[in-house]
């Protein structure tokens, strides 16, 4: 039984201390893939190396809507030029963040439409951060239209995902889906079609029930497709193989990896 994970950092310092135990545990429990986003260009090399030096990891290179009052100009020709040196399978983590109390909404607009002309320019699929500010983010990917990807931890309503989808978007879901009271969530995993849905753990964060807020890691991805199967009535095996496949048809330079 073959899983993806489609938004992992595991470059984070949360693994500083065991991260190629985490891998392997990862492996070792069917995690076959996992996709390592950057989230500024001071963690481009980072990805880099993690991905060369770990079996089945697999970067993208992107600017993260929260990291853009730090960045500059120069970071996106950074960018440019880390996709042209580096076998990148995305654009990401790229988007918008309106969740978040102090922010510059302007200057995130003006960082996620230049890393949308990148995809572009690229051809490449883009792992979209949407966090409270799903119809703003489908403005700009309708206005610039790029090669699909997917809308990471989402949580928007039918009629929002079926935007997406007709886009060329798949969605993620990951640990969220794993607590009760997580209706909206639970039902729009339940009710999608399944060639819609790609799995994910955003680890270290968005920890699954069972792990009590405690570090989450790509080896927790098996028990949240069980969920998952459970909430759709279908086999975890079933759940493996279409979100697996759904996964490598979205981000076709998964094969490379």
């Amino acid at each position: 039984m073959v899983f993806v994970d489609t938004h992992c950092h595991l470059d984070a310092s949360e693994f500083d201390a065991d991260r190629q135990d985490v891998a392997q545990a990862a492996r070792a429990g069917g995690v076959e893939t996992i996709v390592v986003p950057s989230v500024e260009r001071a963690n481009f090399a980072s990805v880099s190396a993690l991905c060369r030096d770990l079996p089945g990891c697999a970067p993208a290179y992107g600017i993260h809507p929260m990291f853009v009052e730090r960045a500059c100009a120069e970071d996106l020709v950074a960018l440019r030029e880390t996709l042209r040196s580096n076998p990148a399978i995305a654009v990401g983590e790229i988007g918008l963040d309106f969740f978040v109390a102090q922010r510059d909404e302007e200057l995130q607009e003006y960082y996620f439409v230049e890393q949308l002309k990148i995809a572009r320019e690229f051809d490449l699929p883009v792992i979209l951060h949407v966090r409270s500010a799903i119809d703003a983010v489908l403005k700009y990917v309708r206005r610039i239209p790029v090669r699909g990807g997917i809308a990471h931890a989402f949580n928007g309503s039918r009629s929002q995902a079926e935007a997406f989808i007709a886009l060329g978007f798949k969605l993620g879901f990951g640990g969220t889906l794993t607590f009760p009271r997580a209706t909206r969530i639970r039902e729009l995993a339940a009710k999608l079609p399944i060639d819609t849905i790609v799995l994910e753990t955003d680890a270290p964060d968005i920890p699954p029930s069972w792990l009590n807020r405690g570090r989450n890691a790509p080896g927790e991805l098996p028990r949240i497709a069980k969920t998952l199967a459970e909430l759709r009535g279908m086999t975890l095996l079933e759940v493996a193989q279409a979100t697996t496949s759904t996964a490598r048809a979205v981000l076709p330079r998964l094969a490379m990896h």
